[in-house]
């Protein structure tokens, strides 16, 4: 068998050295009808598994997205009226040094969830 297959391609390896002319139409003509048959194939018989990847949703929001916005949100609401409850103890010079840190420290939360950092 294995000897049968090495003659075989042996004198197709001759004919198409001795036939170039014909050996290359015969190669165009299989692999234009393969072409074709793959275009129609593709066009009739669609795979169902072909482009089942979903691209990204970039510029609609999610459910998650939307509930991420919502807690950011309220934080900051959180935030803001902290600093009206510091800013009225500042207004009665009742403020202490562990308050301004406070401030400061609220005044950055609110930047990074601002900034979505």
């Amino acid at each position: 068998m294995k000897n049968f297959l090495k003659q075989t391609a042996k004198k197709g390896l001759e004919w198409a050295a001795k036939n170039p002319k014909k050996f290359f139409t015969y190669s165009m003509v299989f692999l234009s009808v393969s072409f074709i048959g793959s275009l129609i194939q593709g066009i009739f018989f669609p795979s169902h598994s072909t482009f089942k990847i979903k691209p990204p949703n970039l510029y609609s929001k999610s459910n998650t997205t939307q509930q991420i916005n919502k807690n950011q949100e309220k934080e900051m609401e959180k935030i803001v009226n902290e600093l009206k409850i510091l800013k009225m103890k500042r207004d009665r010079k009742e403020l202490q040094k562990k308050d301004s840190l406070r401030i400061e420290y609220l005044y950055n939360q609110y930047q990074e969830l601002q900034h979505g950092h």
